[in-house]
């Protein structure tokens, strides 16, 4: 199950010719696709453009209504390589994955279609997954855009300019014969707004039209000699025709032109932080209206030269406000001016941070530094600081680092992960430490506390191939781990296939939650939800045994830690050659509360009876050792003062916000720890058996309890 349904949004796909769209950026692109007339989608989901995955997969019966073909990719590829459809034959196609890491999974199939070039238009909308809120490393698409000469569109974060751009972006490529990439960072693909809709356009030749007139010329594929002319193509032919669209087109925009001889040249993407920026300096006003002239480069590559020249020309200076390093934009700028001779001076990475993401907060101080230096705004008088009458006892200020402990980011409450984690750590007691080569996805948790497990991590489904030089004749084997989507996604065969090929001796942990948890919930092939337009149900170990796998198990059930910790032992010690696998399945708590905890909201105020599962710990029995805490981690233990005044040692505690997986106790049975926790059942809308029940438990238990008191008050005397 994905991780939120647009069943209800999707509505709005329908909308026609002078209808108000309303809504979030992910849809007005998907309603954009479809006025367009696109012809196939393809994509692999992952932040921040997962959910027009999601949007794609609820709106099936609208892109049928339009003849649209609609996949989920193996992997970004998969989806780039779709594109091929788009080489001989006029239909405009859209690929859609999480840049940077999905365009370098992606980049041999989209280097081949940039050199070969395009028919029909070929759009490629990367989700920047740049800055603060990014869970991967720092890169940036543009050099990729530059490197195989793919254009670069970066509009403006609101609905009609993202619609605009994919608009635009088809016609880009059919224009120039080239490849277009689309950027949208997380504000764009969330930001709410509105635009005029247009009327849904069916793709005017289609895939049907394709199969039945098969086209073919040599000329388009990439094998020399036709490789060495693709690129004079690029620069004689393609280069000169975007520009021509570009300029034609104005897609880049110039605003408050002749308010100030300096001006600030900036990417379309982060034209809202600007602004605000300069709102706050009060060089703009809350409309939007600057006193600073602005070139907005709604297209990151290219950079057209005239336009460059045109805005320069009459300014004492310029700002380029480009985000991330290195600065493409601003070196190209700085040769365009040089070479025209324009004196205008040009700052950029001089006024603003080198790297990182630019806020409103970072862009406000490079934008104030400049106005200054040019007399836009005047210089701050400096404050002189008053004496301060110091009292005698004064209570030092602690740093927040030393006060406040570090909270790591971790595993859910309730993750059957966890589990997983804790029975490696109870092996780990027995067999010393291993090399564990960890995987991109929620397991990555894993090397922060307090399981600290984990040495190296390559990249999606690289696990087992990041333990591949590991495979030595050593008393102990190195260990992977991976999750089912990353299994799917290149696993199996840079992985499991390889450690086959190789007579590799290590173990693979294969991660199975039913779906790929981590990106929001999206089926796979092992997923068992049953799926009306998809095939699922394939099951990993099959899949790992039809590689050549002899060893392998399947633990259905992560929340049995001394089974999971048994059956790792028996991974790691066991005198069998070849590869070794281990499947640990278990639901992804955090989409099974999102499917549940509505059924039961629903049951319970209808009247009906619902038991659900808490467990705790007995205060009496606790004996403050703590290891449950640091063996598992659960968000929901804790710890609460000592009930015992003869005792100083906190107890461990369950919070209410436990979900009822019984990790704690498994953990505490299977380390041998101790027996305070218990398990209690909370009843809503109890039977009268359930209430004749509880009366006679309570009985029974008070009477045991005064017959404990009295042997107390006995023994005392």
């Amino acid at each position: 199950m994905a991780e939120r349904s647009f069943a209800e949004e999707v509505k709005k796909l329908r909308l026609g010719e002078g209808e108000v769209f309303s809504g979030e950026g992910i849809l007005a692109i998907t309603k954009a696709l479809l006025e367009s007339g696109v012809a196939y989608v393809a994509g692999y989901q992952g932040a921040p453009i997962s959910h027009l995955m999601d949007v794609l997969a609820d709106a099936q019966d609208i892109l049928a209504e339009n003849g649209i073909r609609f996949e989920n990719s193996a992997s970004e590829a998969t989806a780039a390589a779709t594109l091929a459809a788009s080489v001989n034959y006029p239909l405009r196609g859209a690929v859609t994955f999480k840049a940077t890491v999905g365009t370098n999974v992606a980049s041999d199939a989209l280097a081949n279609l940039a050199s070969g070039g395009v028919t029909g238009g070929a759009l490629v909308i990367v989700g920047e997954d740049y800055g603060e809120g990014s869970s991967i490393m720092q890169e940036r698409s543009h050099a990729f855009a530059m490197k195989s000469q793919i254009w670069m569109l970066d509009p403006r974060p609101n609905l009609p300019s993202i619609v605009d751009a994919v608009k635009h972006g088809f016609a880009l490529s059919e224009a120039s014969h080239t490849p277009v990439m689309l950027q949208v960072r997380i504000r764009a693909c969330h930001v709410h707004g509105q635009f005029t809709a247009s009327d849904n356009v069916k793709p005017s030749f289609t895939l049907k039209d394709a199969l039945e007139q098969p086209q073919r010329d040599v000329d388009r594929i990439v094998l020399p000699p036709a490789s060495f002319l693709h690129e004079q193509e690029k620069i004689r032919e393609r280069w000169p025709a975007a520009v021509k669209y570009i300029q034609d087109h104005g897609l880049n925009e110039v605003f408050a032109e002749d308010t100030a001889d300096v001006g600030i040249l900036l990417q379309g993407g982060v034209y809202n932080t600007v602004l605000r920026a300069l709102e706050r300096l009060g060089m703009a006003d809350i409309y939007g209206n600057s006193q600073v002239p602005l070139y907005v480069m709604n297209v990151a590559y290219p950079v057209v030269d005239d336009e460059v020249r045109r805005f320069c020309a009459d300014k004492r200076a310029v700002l380029v406000i480009e985000e991330g390093q290195p600065n493409y934009i601003e070196q190209n700028i700085a040769t365009i001016l040089r070479q025209a001779g324009i004196a205008a001076a040009l700052h950029g990475k001089d006024l603003l941070p080198v790297a990182g993401e630019y806020t409103a907060a970072v862009v406000k101080q490079g934008a104030q530094a400049f106005l200054e230096r040019y007399g836009l705004i005047d210089v701050p008088a400096p404050v002189v600081p008053q004496q301060k009458v110091i009292p005698l006892v004064a209570e030092a200020k602690r740093p927040l680092n030393d006060s406040v402990h570090a909270r790591p980011p971790g595993f859910c409450t309730g993750c059957p992960e966890r589990p997983i984690f804790a029975a490696m750590k109870l092996v780990e007691r027995e067999l010393g430490p291993h090399h564990i080569s960890a995987d991109i996805g929620c397991h990555l948790f894993s090397i922060l506390p307090p399981f600290n497990l984990g040495n190296t991590t390559m990249g999606y489904g690289l696990g087992a191939a990041g333990a591949a030089a590991l495979n030595t004749n050593a008393d102990k084997r190195a260990i992977a781990v991976m999750g089912d989507g990353g299994f799917w996604h290149n696993g199996l065969t840079s992985g499991i296939a390889n450690a086959v090929f190789n007579r590799s001796n290590n173990l693979t942990i294969v991660v199975d939650n039913n779906y790929t948890s981590a990106t929001g919930g999206q089926d796979i092939l092992s997923s068992t939800a049953t799926n009306p337009t998809r095939s699922t149900g394939h099951e990993i170990e099959s899949a790992v045994r039809g590689v050549g796998v002899k060893w392998a198990r399947t633990v259905s059930r992560t929340y049995d830690v001394a089974g999971m910790r048994d059956v790792l032992r028996e991974a790691l010690t066991t005198q069998e050659p070849g590869p070794k696998v281990v499947i640990a399945q278990s639901e992804c708590m955090l989409n099974r509360q999102r499917r549940e905890k509505p059924l039961v909201r629903k049951a319970t105020s209808e009247g009906k009876r619902v038991v659900r599962e808490r467990f705790g710990v007995d205060s009496d029995t606790c004996t403050g050792d703590h290891s449950c805490i640091r063996i598992s981690g659960c968000p929901s233990l804790s710890i609460k003062p000592n009930p015992d005044p003869l005792r100083q040692d906190p107890v461990a505690t369950v919070l209410d916000s436990c979900v009822g997986c019984g990790m704690c106790g498994e953990v505490s049975h299977a380390a041998v720890l101790c027996p305070s926790f218990y398990r209690a059942q909370i009843v809503s809308n109890p039977t009268r058996w359930d209430r004749l029940l509880e009366r006679v438990r309570g009985r029974v238990i008070g009477w045991l309890q005064s017959a404990a008191a009295r042997r107390r008050a006995r023994l005392a005397f």
